[in-house]
């Protein structure tokens, strides 16, 4: 075995046998009297030849496969799949002809003729509520699930949102199923939207669960003031590895990787998209309504059953990067923020699951699924 170098490589020459070959054919023109004096032929006029094999180091680097190139979506989501199908009702938000995507999924176990709305979170589309459908259509409930204006497979509107706005979309689209009264199951961002309807048509929502939910805290009170500019300048340098980073650590993560994956493909492969600048100014507009439209001083007044289901690790704060550092340890304790509000309200309920982040009712299905039956079933 001889080890020599080719530029960077380091090459291994491994001696493999021998064959032969005729001297004549081997130096053409080349006199025999010449070669004769390196290579002796034998009897026969032939040279042996040994077989080299050069084998260069073998490192993972070098096996593992190039990334495959992302197929880009549409920035409403077209090409990636959702688990039922998707309709879409025409609305006017300021103006602006708009369209919002909503699944409706019947009972599937006997029905009981009452109806469960799911609503979503900001870094996610609708469609990971599957899970929570399959429970809630097998008890016997049907379940309407909007991707609200601005978010998932819905059109993305031009200027800012509301939650007033976003309150006042989702009773369209019950209207317009012909949902009288409803139960709200939200989560994160959904939270906080259900706050406002919960609040701003008391009638027509008779339990509320807030499952994970940001907006227990006002976050003016830690942040300050972030101009739209530099959100987005900050999502454009952010990598799909570099999400998963930040899904990891703010939401405490408990799922395998694989199912973390669409969360990535949905946010990143919209980049691909010809409107993907419409899609990032929509986005941030989440972020600012978040910021600027706190729902914590209203949780309190909500007189509906209430139950907040909480990672106890989820300490999840939006804007803590952009507070002063000596504020950002006060932000997040949101399993403790919720069991605080639920003492202030007339029929209000926490609930902490061990070992569970901000994606509790995906990482403890089975304690979620018990949590919401029984609570809902009362």
């Amino acid at each position: 075995m001889l080890r020599t170098t080719l530029g960077d490589f380091e090459l291994t020459l491994v001696n493999d046998g021998g064959y032969y070959l005729d001297g004549g054919a081997m130096f053409g023109v080349v006199p025999k009297v010449l070669w004769k004096k390196k290579f002796a032929p034998d009897e026969m006029n032939r040279l042996l030849l040994a077989a080299l094999i050069a084998t260069l180091p073998f490192t993972s680097s070098q096996a593992a496969e190039p990334p495959a190139a992302r197929e880009p979506y549409g920035i409403g989501l077209e090409g990636f799949p959702y688990p039922y199908p998707v309709n879409m009702l025409p609305l006017v938000n300021d103006g602006e002809q708009l369209r919002m995507a909503y699944m409706d999924i019947g009972a599937t176990g006997q029905p009981n003729g009452r109806t469960v709305v799911l609503l979503h979170g900001r870094n996610f589309p609708s469609s990971y509520w599957a899970p929570v459908i399959k429970t809630l259509t097998g008890a016997g409930f049907r379940v309407v699930v909007p991707d609200q204006i601005g978010f998932g497979k819905s059109s993305k509107q031009s200027g800012e949102l509301h939650f007033d706005v976003l309150a006042r979309n989702t009773i369209a689209l019950l209207d317009r199923l012909q949902v009288g009264s409803f139960d709200i199951v939200a989560h994160s961002m959904g939270g906080m939207l259900g706050v406002r309807i919960a609040r701003a048509y008391p009638d027509r929502v008779s339990h509320l669960v807030l499952t994970a939910p940001i907006g227990l805290e006002d976050y003016r009170l830690y942040v300050p003031p972030v101009a739209s500019e530099k959100i987005m300048e900050n999502e454009e340098k952010l990598t799909a590895d570099g999400y998963r980073k930040q899904l990891e650590t703010n939401y405490a993560l408990k799922l395998p990787p694989d199912q973390v994956t669409p969360f990535i493909d949905s946010r990143f492969n919209i980049k691909g998209s010809a409107d993907y600048p419409r899609w990032l100014r929509a986005f941030v507009a989440s972020y600012q309504m978040i910021y600027r439209e706190p729902v914590v001083h209203e949780i309190p007044l909500i007189a509906q059953p209430t139950l907040f289901v909480m990672g106890a690790d989820d300490h999840n704060a939006p804007g803590r990067p952009s507070a002063p550092e000596a504020l950002r340890a006060k932000m997040g304790h949101n399993a403790d923020l919720a069991k605080a509000l639920a003492q202030l309200m007339p029929n209000g309920r926490a609930e902490i699951v061990a070992n569970t982040g901000h994606l509790v009712f995906l990482e403890a299905r089975e304690k979620y699924d018990e949590l919401l039956l029984n609570f809902l079933g009362k």
